[in-house]
């Protein structure tokens, strides 16, 4: 925001996990108008599925957990988005709040005394700078745990389901070229991400005990063993 507001006519090119019309960042995601345009993951638009594929990994959850950073705006729309599709599971949500790291340590204390079952991680910048923290916590409660961005997993955690990153800023660097030879960013659509991938830490697996279904197995794009 603060790059697109310093300059009229400065062309930016972005990557975001929101709905960049939302965002107030493009009139339109057909016409994006003004000096900005993007690749959007819309991955805040993946929680329900997120939970789906929790539930279909380790059945039998009862209250599953979401952790949101409740100084990001997604907070509540997603915790909305999770509450509907918590119940269509004919399970319960408990959402916990973090915005440092002491907030952080007591949601996970709270996740173990309203003895929640597993748990979501919401995308946050916050939250994705503690992904360390996030993941020893969900290790030492012993919390199977679903997360926005592959790069948790990579970092020990059990799963994610997410758009490729690199796929993303591939797509971005390819309308900074477009605009580079003379088009305008105000005339290029705005893309959205198109590759998700669903991600399995088996390590993280086997210590938390876990057996992860034959049919979630066979459905993920990478196992890391």
């Amino acid at each position: 925001m603060a790059a697109k507001a310093s300059t009229p006519t400065t062309p930016v090119v972005f990557v975001i996990g929101e709905d960049p019309v939302e965002a107030g960042l493009v009139a339109s995601l057909n016409r994006p108008g003004g000096n900005a345009t993007d690749v959007s993951d819309f991955v805040n638009q993946l929680v329900a599925k997120r939970l789906d594929l929790l539930q279909q990994a380790v059945p039998g959850f009862a209250l599953i957990g979401l952790l949101v950073n409740p100084s990001n705006p997604n907070a509540e729309p997603d915790a909305k988005e999770a509450r509907a599709a918590v119940k269509a599971l004919g399970q319960k949500l408990l959402v916990v709040k973090a915005a440092s790291d002491r907030e952080l340590e007591a949601a996970f204390e709270t996740l173990a005394q309203e003895r929640a079952d597993a748990l979501a991680v919401n995308i946050d910048p916050f939250l994705f700078r503690a992904h360390d923290q996030i993941i020893s916590l969900a290790a030492r409660y012993g919390f199977p745990a679903i997360y926005p961005l592959r790069a948790f997993v990579d970092a020990g955690g059990l799963m994610s389901y997410s758009p490729n990153r690199l796929v993303s800023w591939h797509q971005a660097g390819l309308y900074a070229a477009r605009i580079l030879h003379g088009e305008k960013p105000a005339d290029l659509p705005v893309q959205r991400a198109n590759k998700v991938e669903l991600v399995i830490n088996l390590k993280t697996s086997k210590a938390l005990g876990l057996n992860i279904s034959a049919s979630i197995l066979a459905r993920a794009d990478e196992v890391i063993e």
